[in-house]
This record gives C-alpha cells, structure tokens and sequence, in this order.
C-alpha cells in the first residue's frame, strides 16, 4: 500500500483513505508492542506465574465446579488460544469436565449462538467437551441476590451459574472503556453477568455524567470502585487478562486474584494507549476499532467519545463504522428516536431523575458527549435510511469529501487520523511554550 494511504479499521476490511491535497495529517496511534512468539506457551506461564493467587493447578484442586466467564462478540479476545488449557489443566487437578461451564458475558447484549458462539469461542474442542452458555440478565430467576453495595446502594444480582461455582475466572481484554476506565477483570463479571438492575444502575446518569467515569481512568471511577466492592462481596474471583496489537495478536497475558491480574495487565497497556498529543484539531478522523465492534451504531458510539480530549471546540469529528449488523437493539433504537423528537437539552433532562437507566439509552447519553463538543459526521455502509435519520449525527457519503470540506470550513490544514478507533486514547498535553502562554 503506497505510504501516503491511512488504513482506517473498518468491518473485515481496511478503509483506505488518501488525504486530500493540502493535507498536513497527523498519525495517532499505540505505540508499539512486541508480539508474543508463542501465545500459548505465554498463557501456560501465566497459569503457573498467577500474580495475587497460587497458580491454577493449585487452586482447582479439590473443586467440584468452575465457571469460566468469556467476554460476548464484541471484543476481539483470543479466547481460541487460552479456554482449552485452562480447562484441560483443572481437569487434571481433579475438576469434573462436566461440571465446568464457560458463560458468555453478555450483560445487556444479545445472545451469541450458532456460528458466531464458534467464532468467539474459537475452538471446537471446548464447545463439544463443556457447556457454553449464555448471560441473560432479564432472567431474574437466574440471578442471586448479594444485597446493595454500602456506597452508593447498587443492587447487586449475580449470575448463579458464576456465583455458586466452586472456582470462578474471568477472562477478557484489556483496553480502554469510556466509562470504566479499563475493560476486562471486574467489569466482565459486573455488568458481564450481572442482573439487569445493577447495570441500569452503573448506566445511570448519577455515574454516566460523572467527570471521573472516563477512559484510562480507575482514581475515583465510581464504576470501578462499585466493581471492586461487588468482586470483594463475591469473595475469590481469579482472571486471566490479555493484551492484543493492533493486528490482532497476542502481546500480553497476566492471570491470577482478579483484581491485582487486572492492574497488572492495565499497568502494561496504559503507557501504550495513552498517547500524548501536544494540541488540538478542528478536524479528527477516526474509526469504530473495525469488526467486530463496529457490527453495529450502537457500538460505533465508543468511537466517538474516546478521541474527545483532543476535538477543538466546534470542530468536526468524522468516525467511519461499517454497521454490518445494523442500529443495535430496540432500546437504543428507541432512545435515539427520543432523541430525535425532543432534542439534546430535554432529552438529557429525562435521564437525570432516574435511579435505573432505561436500557441502552445510556450509548445515547454518551453520544450527547461528542454533539455538544462539535459536530459528528458518520461514514457508513450498514444502516437503512430511517436508521440513519435517527443517528442525530451528520451522515457523510463520501469520507474524502468530509475531511476536505472540515479542512475549508475550519481554515485549518491539520487533521489528526486515529485509525484503530477507541482502541487508542489520545491526550491533550500541551507543550511547556502553550503553558507559558
């Protein structure tokens, strides 16, 4: 590919875009990491190597169950290279096959089945030797009820598949989240698996509103520290936590005591993610992370809010997001047609009273976040014409056209290219020459 193209992640398959003539673009991305040469003999040594925890042969000893949680289709995690292992070696410990379930953390999300609960688990041998199965959190039956949380009173309901397992793991990945500040360890068992009231409860605005709930961010995060005193009521949760590059590939792995695996791995990755930039842009060019996050609108949302810190004022933010899957549930759809008919102030204002989010408006509350900055143009090739009217953004036809038009209407020839998406966490941090000024 000639060097002067930006490869933009977008579905299966790259977007290549040529800037426009007069151009003078700048490049944000991770920095650069080392691919593990053997993903596998990596994921072993972790096992034996656990940080907070004796290592996994240790701790499934004398275990009559296991329950393994793994993160639902929208977030690429090596599972394929990690589940039969880690299955294999508590059986060797004396854990019963049988008796080992791997739950798909889907919180709110929709279920994964048929060849997309292939896909994601990666590997035919765990589906035809354990029960994969599916989180439902409208299933109240299905939940345990472990009381409220003394500081904030989030009720907190559990998946009882995961809560009365004799030796619980969470698996996920660990990147930036726009409102958790990291995603993986705690945050896969809550909202993962939690009750639908404890996630409308993290999802309302009393949290979703909070300056401290952003990317990058654990420091006062009220969903962190509610995650962290729903993992301590559970008692002995463990996590293995991977690290991937921008291909894809494996470049990092801790497992042990779920929360000080998850600080580790969240240790190795912020220095890489957290990217310094040292002004701002009128126009930013960025991506939904490509498949499979950007399956839907939904989903594209995190795109927008993540590279806020560095949109000037009244610039233009221009994210391009494939929405093969389409808009996202008939909750969001329904929250962005509330959006549409009342308008950016009264809709927020719905929002502000109420104890429990209704679900999934909270991706529209997020959105509201990047329309009061500047404006939002969506490249697409996956909605219907309805869908796209009530995305409230500006739709753009023709992402080349977009970036030069942004370019003449701010008078501004710089444009900043984030081409993994909310992947990669850009910060403003001006020079000492803007300080003294």
């Amino acid at each position: 590919m000639p060097q002067d193209k930006i490869a933009l992640s977008f579905g299966r398959t790259p977007l290549e875009i040529t800037p426009p003539s007069g151009c003078l673009p700048t490049i944000i991305r991770k920095a650069a990491m080392t691919k593990l040469a053997d993903g596998a003999a990596a994921i072993r040594r972790a096992f034996d190597a656990p940080i907070g925890s004796t290592k996994l042969s240790d701790l499934s000893r004398g275990k009559t169950s296991a329950c393994i949680l793994i993160c639902d289709i929208t977030r690429p995690v090596p599972n394929g290279l990690f589940l039969r292992p880690m299955i294999e070696t508590m059986v060797a410990a004396g854990v019963p096959l049988s008796a080992i379930t791997v739950l798909v953390a889907t919180g709110l999300h929709r279920p994964n089945e048929g060849a997309e609960l292939q896909e994601l688990v990666g590997d035919r041998w765990v589906l035809d030797h354990v029960s994969v199965e599916n989180h439902f959190a409208r299933d109240d039956a299905a939940h345990i009820d472990l009381g409220t949380t003394a500081t904030r009173g989030t009720p907190i309901g559990i998946d009882r598949r995961f809560a009365e397992a004799d030796l619980r793991i969470a698996t996920g990945l660990v990147e930036p989240h726009f409102m958790a500040g990291w995603s993986g360890g705690r945050k896969v068992v809550a909202p993962g698996v939690a009750h639908h009231t404890t996630i409308r409860t993290f999802h309302s605005a009393r949290f979703m509103e909070d300056p401290l709930a952003v990317q990058c961010n654990l420091t006062g995060n009220p969903l962190h520290e509610e995650q962290l005193e729903i993992i301590r009521r559970l008692g002995d949760v463990y996590a293995l936590n991977t690290v991937i590059d921008e291909d894809r590939d494996l470049v990092h792995v801790t497992f042990g005591e779920i929360i000080a695996s998850h600080l580790a791995a969240v240790d190795f990755i912020a220095g890489v993610t957290r990217i310094a930039v040292p002004r701002r842009f009128k126009t930013v060019v960025t991506s939904s992370a490509g498949y499979p996050l950007d399956k839907t609108y939904y989903q594209t949302i995190k795109g927008m809010v993540t590279p806020l810190d560095i949109l000037a004022p009244g610039g233009t933010l221009i994210i391009a997001s494939q929405c093969s899957e389409g808009f996202g549930s008939p909750e969001f759809r329904e929250a962005q047609e509330r959006l549409t008919e009342l308008g950016p102030e009264r809709f927020l204002a719905t929002l502000t009273a109420k104890s429990l989010a209704e679900i999934d408006e909270w991706q529209t509350e997020m959105q509201l976040k990047a329309t009061r900055l500047g404006q939002v143009e969506l490249y697409t090739e996956g909605l219907t014409d309805e869908e796209r009217r009530i995305t409230c953004v500006t739709l753009s036809a023709d992402i080349h056209a977009s970036i030069l038009a942004s370019m003449a209407r701010h008078e501004d020839p710089h444009v900043a290219f984030i081409p993994e998406g909310p992947y990669v966490v850009p910060v403003y941090v001006p020079t000492a020459g803007d300080l003294a000024a």
